[in-house]
This record gives C-alpha cells, structure tokens and sequence, in this order.
C-alpha cells in the first residue's frame, strides 16, 4: 500500500508539461469526461516560437476536432516550397488529403490557442509546479478501475504537496523529469554540432541582409534569417552555426555570442540588437525504449528528439498524443479492451522512430563539404519525379502513416481524409472524439457500442468500401459489410458491448 494521507489531491490523468503535446492530450481526454490536472515547470507561457509550422496532417487533426477555424484566424497556410535538407520543390499535386497545405503557426500562439480549449473543455492547468519525484503503486496497470490505494502514481512536487492519480504522461520535453524518474532508457546519438537560434531586431537595410543571406546559403545551409517575424518589421528569426558544442544547452548564448557566430558566417552580423529571445540546440537523435512503464506514459519530445530538420518535432509529438488521447481514456473510463493501451507503443515507436531516420538523413543533406553537396544535387534531381516528390511529401507531413493493423483493404491502419458527404462533411462529424462507422450500406449496426461510437449512414460516394469504422484519432480500423465482422472489429477496439 501507498501512504496517500499528505495527497493533496487526485485526479485521473496528470499530465507533466503544457507544450502542444500536453494540451492536446489534455484536450483529448476531457472530451471522453476524463479529470485531468497539467503540471507546467514555468510560471508563464513561452513567447519563444521555436516551432512554426503545423504539417497537413495536425491541420487534419485540428478539423477533426473543431479547431481549425481558429488557427486558420492567426496563421498563414503554406503549400509550396517543401523542404527536404536543403532541397526545395513544390508540393505535389493531388496529395491524399483535404488539406493540402500547412499553417505557419508561431508555438507560442498554438500553445494558447490549445491551452484556451483545453480550460474550455475543464482541464486545469497549474503553472510553476516542478515535479521533483513519482512513485507507481502496487497495481498490474490494466483497464479496470482502480482501488483507492494500490493502483497509481504519485508525484511530488517542488513545494512539498503530492498530487496522485490513476495515470500519468510525461509531456516534459527532452530533458524529461518523467522519463528519468522512471527509469526509461534514451538511446541514440548525441551532438555532434550545435546551432544558435533567436528573434532579433536588425540595422541592417533589409535588401542587403536577403542578399548575404541569399550568397551565404549557397553553401552554407544551416544559417539562414527570417525578416519580419510574427509580423513585426524589423524583426529576424536568425540561425546560425555555433562555435562547437556547449556541454551545457539549456544556457542561452549571450547577444555577443550569437553576432560573432554570424560574422564568421557572413562576415556582417547585420547591426543585430535588442533580442527577443536567444537558444541553442544540437542534433542529438534518441528515442525512447519504450513509451509505457506502468501506469507512467511518454510522449512528444520527451519520448524522442530529433535535429528540427523538416519542422517534424512539434507535429510528432501533437500527433501522439492524438493517438494516445482515446485510448487512455478508455482504458480511464473502463472500456478499453485488453492491451488497448499499448499499442500506443506498438503505432507511435516506428512512427516516431522513421522520423529520427529521416532527420538523421537530412542532417548529412545540409552538409557543407563536397560530398554532401553533391549527394544534394542528386536528391534535388531525383524529386524532380513525381514519385519521389510524393514520397518525400507524404513522409514529412505525415500523411502517410500507416498503422500495421492486420491484412485487408489499402485503407485498413490509414487515416481517412476529410470526405464530402450527403450531409456535410465527414471531419464535422468527428468533433466529440468518437469511433465512426461510415456505412453506405443502410444494413449494418453498432448497437451495444451505440455509447462509444457513432453510425452514420450516408451515400460517401468518394468511398469504394461498403462501409468503414473510423477510431476516434481518425484512422480507419476496419473495411467491409459483414456485421459479424464488424461486431468483432468493434470489440477488439471498443471493448465489450453494453447489454
């Protein structure tokens, strides 16, 4: 047993972090009534807009919700211009998908934009609180409900109060006070090269500022500068190259650091001034051992990084808390059939893990030696097909994933795009975070599942399957018109039929 008398509170999920992957997971499992506490280190938001671009498929996510609407009102879409290290090419043309661009989206404003659904939707979300410890009680980790005493985990806080609950999801970052406290391994590759980033005002004519860029990006491609950031004149985003590499990167560069680290580069430093924010980052790739231990999951950048080639980071780490969202909830609310919960590892490890590789190969695209401009020009020959294009574009917004979900249609484990319907439109019909089963048949039923999952019957003339059952992050689960079929499909992923 657990001493639980000095809990200050419980609550069913605590979630470890208030970035874009911890606010979605929050918002997921509010809609399924799951109570939910968001424990952030920091005491304000960040107004640090690391990442900036949502890919087609968190466009996709964010319609499946509801949310699109309000991100369309504060970004710009972006849709040509891919870029693959170094390698530039538009878009190709007919990717799967309604959606065919992404929204350059500063992190800070996606941050307050899920942080406000989130409270909309009653999660709770508690600044300055640093968890400094965790304790999993007694308890086998499944799906039923827990005891009052040996099924949970407890965590301590920096100020002395304990909050427990039935689960908990590390959404910490990559220096995850989560994963470490588990015990979690992290293997993978550290640092080799370092890179300063930061929001400056400049002196500098602007004309002169795009040209050196322009000239010193025919080599050097890790540096660049973004005039007019966030709609502010005057403003550059800036990286550069650093001198080597910190031992310590949680130590911002100071003002002179960072404009002698452009001089090098640029033999100007632009009249750089008055800084918005200054970082520094590597290219270190690891990846948890696994996503689970217990009743304590990982997810976004604590379960894995990447150099930020390809602007991945932030989607990944959206996109699984997307996956991971319903099935917690599930698991929470006593539904959930058994080993639902850990296929969150089983879908989102390979994900995640193809998304290392891929950096890892953009990484030596940007290099700047012979070998790797060479290896440069070939790539950029080679997306000349269109083939190669679609791969590449397919891979990076992540519209290809695929889930290995068993044998059957090319449909089965993909997530369905948004389809016109007799009705409206299918993403407007997945806003409460339910299963879906899209029946042009008229003869198919859910019934026992009617609580959990949705039946739509509708003409779906885009289809050319029968009917479809849709899970609640949107990716299709089975294919057919057998209701005995249907009825196992919707057991394994929506448990056991009410009477």
């Amino acid at each position: 047993m657990t001493d639980t008398t000095d809990v200050t509170d419980t609550t069913d999920v605590t979630i470890v972090g208030a970035g874009p992957t911890g606010l979605m997971l929050a918002c997921e499992l509010r809609l399924a009534g799951v109570r939910v506490v968001v424990l952030e280190r920091a005491t304000e938001p960040t107004a640090q807009s690391r990442g900036r671009g949502l890919h087609t498929r968190s466009v996709e996510l964010l319609d499946q919700r509801g949310l699109l609407d309000r991100f369309l009102a504060v970004s710009e879409t972006f849709s040509v211009g891919g870029f693959f290290g170094g390698v530039r090419k538009p878009w190709p043309d007919g990717l799967d998908t309604a959606h065919p661009y992404g929204l350059a989206t500063p992190q800070s404003v996606t941050e307050r934009l899920l942080g406000e659904r989130a409270r909309e939707l009653g999660a709770e979300i508690r600044r300055g609180c640093e968890v400094v410890g965790l304790r999993q009680s007694d308890g086998d980790g499944g799906s039923g409900p827990a005891s009052a005493d040996d099924a949970g985990v407890t965590v301590d806080l920096a100020d002395g109060t304990r909050l427990r609950s039935r689960y908990l999801v590390g959404c910490d970052g990559g220096r995850s006070t989560v994963r470490g406290l588990t015990g979690i391994g992290f293997p993978g590759e550290p640092s080799t090269v370092d890179t300063l980033l930061g929001d400056l005002e400049a002196t500098e004519d602007p004309g002169t500022i795009a040209a050196v860029v322009r000239e010193v990006r025919r080599t050097q491609l890790r540096f660049g500068a973004l005039p007019d950031v966030d709609g502010t004149a005057g403003v550059y985003r800036v990286v550069v190259p650093a001198e080597g590499v910190a031992e310590d990167r949680t130590t911002p560069p100071t003002l002179d650091e960072f404009k002698r680290c452009v001089r090098a580069v640029a033999g100007t430093d632009f009249g750089l001034h008055s800084p918005r924010w200054l970082s520094r980052f590597g290219d270190a790739t690891r990846q948890a051992e696994r996503y689970r231990d217990g009743r304590v999951l990982l997810a976004g950048d604590a379960a894995h990084i990447h150099p930020p080639t390809g602007g991945q980071g932030l989607n990944l780490g959206v996109q699984d808390a997307f996956n991971l969202g319903w099935k917690l909830a599930a698991t929470v609310n006593g539904w959930a059939p058994e080993g639902l919960l850990d296929t969150y590892h089983a879908e989102r490890h390979p994900v995640g893990a193809a998304v290392l590789d891929n950096t890892r190969a953009q990484i030596t695209l940007l290099g700047s030696d012979p070998g790797a401009t060479a290896l440069r020009d070939l790539f950029a020959r080679l997306m000349d097909f269109e083939e190669v294009n679609r791969y590449i574009t397919g891979m990076i917004t992540a519209v290809d994933v695929r889930y290995a979900l068993g044998e059957g249609h090319e449909l089965l484990g993909r997530r369905l795009r948004d389809l016109p319907l007799a009705r409206g439109r299918l993403y407007d019909l997945t806003h409460d975070g339910r299963g879906l089963l899209l029946d042009r048949t008229g003869r198919l039923s859910v019934a026992g599942w009617a609580d959990r999952v949705d039946h739509v019957v509708d003409s779906a003339e885009e289809l050319d399957v029968p009917a479809l059952l849709l899970r609640p992050d949107g990716h299709v689960a089975w294919t057919g018109d057998d209701q005995d079929d249907l009825r196992a499909h919707l057991k394994r992923w929506f448990g056991t039929p009410t009477p």
